[in-house]
């Protein structure tokens, strides 16, 4: 948090989409695009067997040297700290470096506890790349998303018909 009355976040996952993180945390304004070096971006669930209303794995991410995981750096309003950790609370906040246009800023962001990996829903890949789009992040990592095998559940998914609700 900062003096100012806000705080960045570097979002690499569902919350890319700004539909998507503005459900919960509304105060969330595009800052940057960012590149986060030395991690790699995983999906998993926090436990075996666990379900969730992405009905399979989500991202984290992981320590890695000469990886990189690209995202965009939001910044919200203080109000929203304790949103968002609620969202987020099957992760650990960090605080992490990011690289952007205007140089290396601290961002607080999330990595899952207890990892166990699982295979994205074609929704939860959907909702990635969605935001990986219209964000403007590269190409070469866009497609890199689209790459990601899923488990190829196409069921009903309340959080995405709760994000196409506010798409419309």
């Amino acid at each position: 948090m900062s003096s100012d009355g806000h705080f960045m976040y570097f979002a690499y996952g569902s919350n890319l989409l700004k539909e998507r993180l503005q459900l919960k945390n509304p105060s969330a304004t595009f800052y940057s695009t960012g590149r986060l070096k030395d991690y790699i971006l995983r999906f998993g669930l926090w436990g075996e067997r666990v379900q969730c209303q992405w009905n399979g794995g989500v991202a984290t991410i992981e320590e890695r040297p000469d990886a990189e995981v690209w995202g965009v750096v939001w910044r919200l309003s203080n109000d929203n700290l304790a949103s968002l950790d609620k969202q987020e609370e099957v992760y650990i906040p960090l605080e992490v470096a990011v690289e952007t246009e205007s140089g290396l800023l601290v961002c607080r962001t999330y990595q899952m506890n207890s990892f166990s990996a699982c295979l994205p829903s074609t929704q939860y890949k959907q909702v990635l790349c969605l935001g990986a789009q219209q964000n403007g992040l590269p190409l070469q990592y866009i497609k890199t998303l689209q790459d990601i095998e899923t488990n190829n559940y196409s069921g009903p998914s309340s959080i995405m018909d709760e994000i196409k609700t506010v798409m419309t």
